[in-house]
């Protein structure tokens, strides 16, 4: 267990520097937005008093409150959380590829470790999974703080003053990094790190039958995800929505969900141990 958290602590170590950086431009970006949008407004609504001579209160009656889910909504916001969403999935590939294609082929001396290959594996599951949970508690840190800096910039008759929940409620993507329920969190992050165990076994097909480990990896992703939306597609067949309930397609799709990871870890540590050879 301890060579297997020395592990997690390399990989990590591995990423760290950009990973700090996609902390600060997710700091810098929020924080900026609320800024910008705030004064962008108070100067939208000046502009608009001053030329229709109207008052504070005519203005919010004719144009509406200004409250802090519209920053959310803004690129400003939103476009940190895509750029580490989409660095994260890279990351997937770059973790194994890496090892392979950096200058002394490090792989060989990972693999060579005195350690069980699937510690390998799944310290490189667990690198990841941490990050993106570093990345949401992050966010959750953030959303009270940036709210807070917006009801500073923006005076009481332009505002409109929201809880975190209700922000977190009106905005899609922080619908799905922060489920409102626990169900919610067990669906959500365990079908997303249930992709990245199929697609550690998609890479190390690939690494161990090349070509044909391509077409393998495509199959065994379509294969996947077929099999986790059977259940959805069972109902549209039989044209009813109710074949199942809602609870029992929820109990149906986590039995599956960790079904395809057990098979995933599965494969991925046989092809580790009998495949890819150093």
């Amino acid at each position: 267990m301890n060579k297997y958290f020395k592990l997690v602590n390399f990989e990590l170590n591995r990423f760290i520097k950009i990973y700090i950086s996609l902390l600060a431009i997710t700091i810098i970006s929020q924080f900026l937005g609320v800024v910008i949008k705030s004064r962008s407004y108070l100067t939208e609504a000046k502009n608009s008093m001053s030329d229709q001579s109207m008052t504070q209160t005519e203005f919010v009656e004719q144009y509406g409150k200004f409250d802090f889910s519209q920053i959310m909504n803004s690129f400003w916001f939103l476009g940190p959380i895509a750029i580490c969403a989409v660095a994260l999935i890279f990351y997937i590939f770059l973790i194994w590829y890496r090892d392979w294609f950096g200058k002394n082929t490090f792989i060989y001396r990972l693999l060579m470790l005195p350690t069980s290959r699937l510690n390998i594996y799944l310290a490189k599951a667990t690198a990841i999974f941490l990050m993106v949970f570093g990345l949401v508690a992050l966010q959750i840190i953030l959303l009270p703080l940036e709210n807070l800096l917006f009801q500073s910039l923006v005076p009481d008759v332009f505002k409109s003053v929201k809880g975190t929940r209700s922000l977190i409620q009106s905005n899609v993507a922080l619908m799905v990094i922060i489920p409102k329920t626990f169900v919610q969190f067990l669906l959500y992050y365990g079908l997303g790190f249930t992709a990245v165990f199929i697609l550690f076994t998609a890479i190390l097909l690939e690494r161990s039958y090349r070509i044909k480990g391509v077409v393998m990896g495509i199959l065994y992703c379509l294969a996947a995800g077929a099999i986790f939306l059977s259940p959805i597609l069972i109902s549209a067949i039989f044209y009813n929505d109710m074949f199942f309930y809602p609870l029992e397609l929820l109990v149906i799709e986590t039995i599956l969900c960790l079904i395809i990871m057990a098979v995933s870890i599965w494969i991925g540590n046989l092809l580790i141990n009998k495949k890819v050879n150093v």
